[in-house]
């Protein structure tokens, strides 16, 4: 399995930025998904963002499709989740994973369910204050 770090969270004041990094080791899928989770304490985890690696379709959860991008760099085996107007309630433990993508809307695309992806990070914590 690929193994995933993720970094660049920390402690941001509601309405500011953070970009998050998702660095794997390898890409185990001919056609890889790459995407972005989420849990905050109380709750399940829930799917933000992904992208079909090498593709370039991107999936969104709608609560944050205006204000977080996810982005990609082939050549360095990098997701990265730029997330702009941060709110109280992005407030959570962020992980990467990566999964296999299906085929659906004509294309190859990436879903957003976490029994998609077989290979987690650890998690980078993103705490927005206001």
């Amino acid at each position: 399995q690929a193994q995933l770090v993720e970094s660049g969270g920390g402690s941001v004041q509601a309405g500011g930025s953070l970009k998050l990094s998702c660095k794997f080791s390898s890409v185990n899928y001919g056609r890889a998904c790459v995407g972005w989770f989420r849990q905050a304490p109380g709750k399940e985890r829930e799917g933000v963002a992904a992208i079909y690696f090498g593709g370039g379709s991107t999936s969104y959860v709608d609560l944050v499709k205006d204000r977080f991008t996810i982005s990609e760099d082939t050549a360095e085996n990098t997701v990265y989740l730029q997330m702009n107007s941060l709110a109280l309630e992005d407030t959570a433990m962020y992980y990467c994973a990566q999964g296999r993508a299906r085929f659906y809307d004509a294309g190859w695309n990436c879903r957003l369910h976490g029994d998609d992806y077989a290979s987690w990070g650890q998690g980078t914590q993103v705490t927005v204050s206001s």
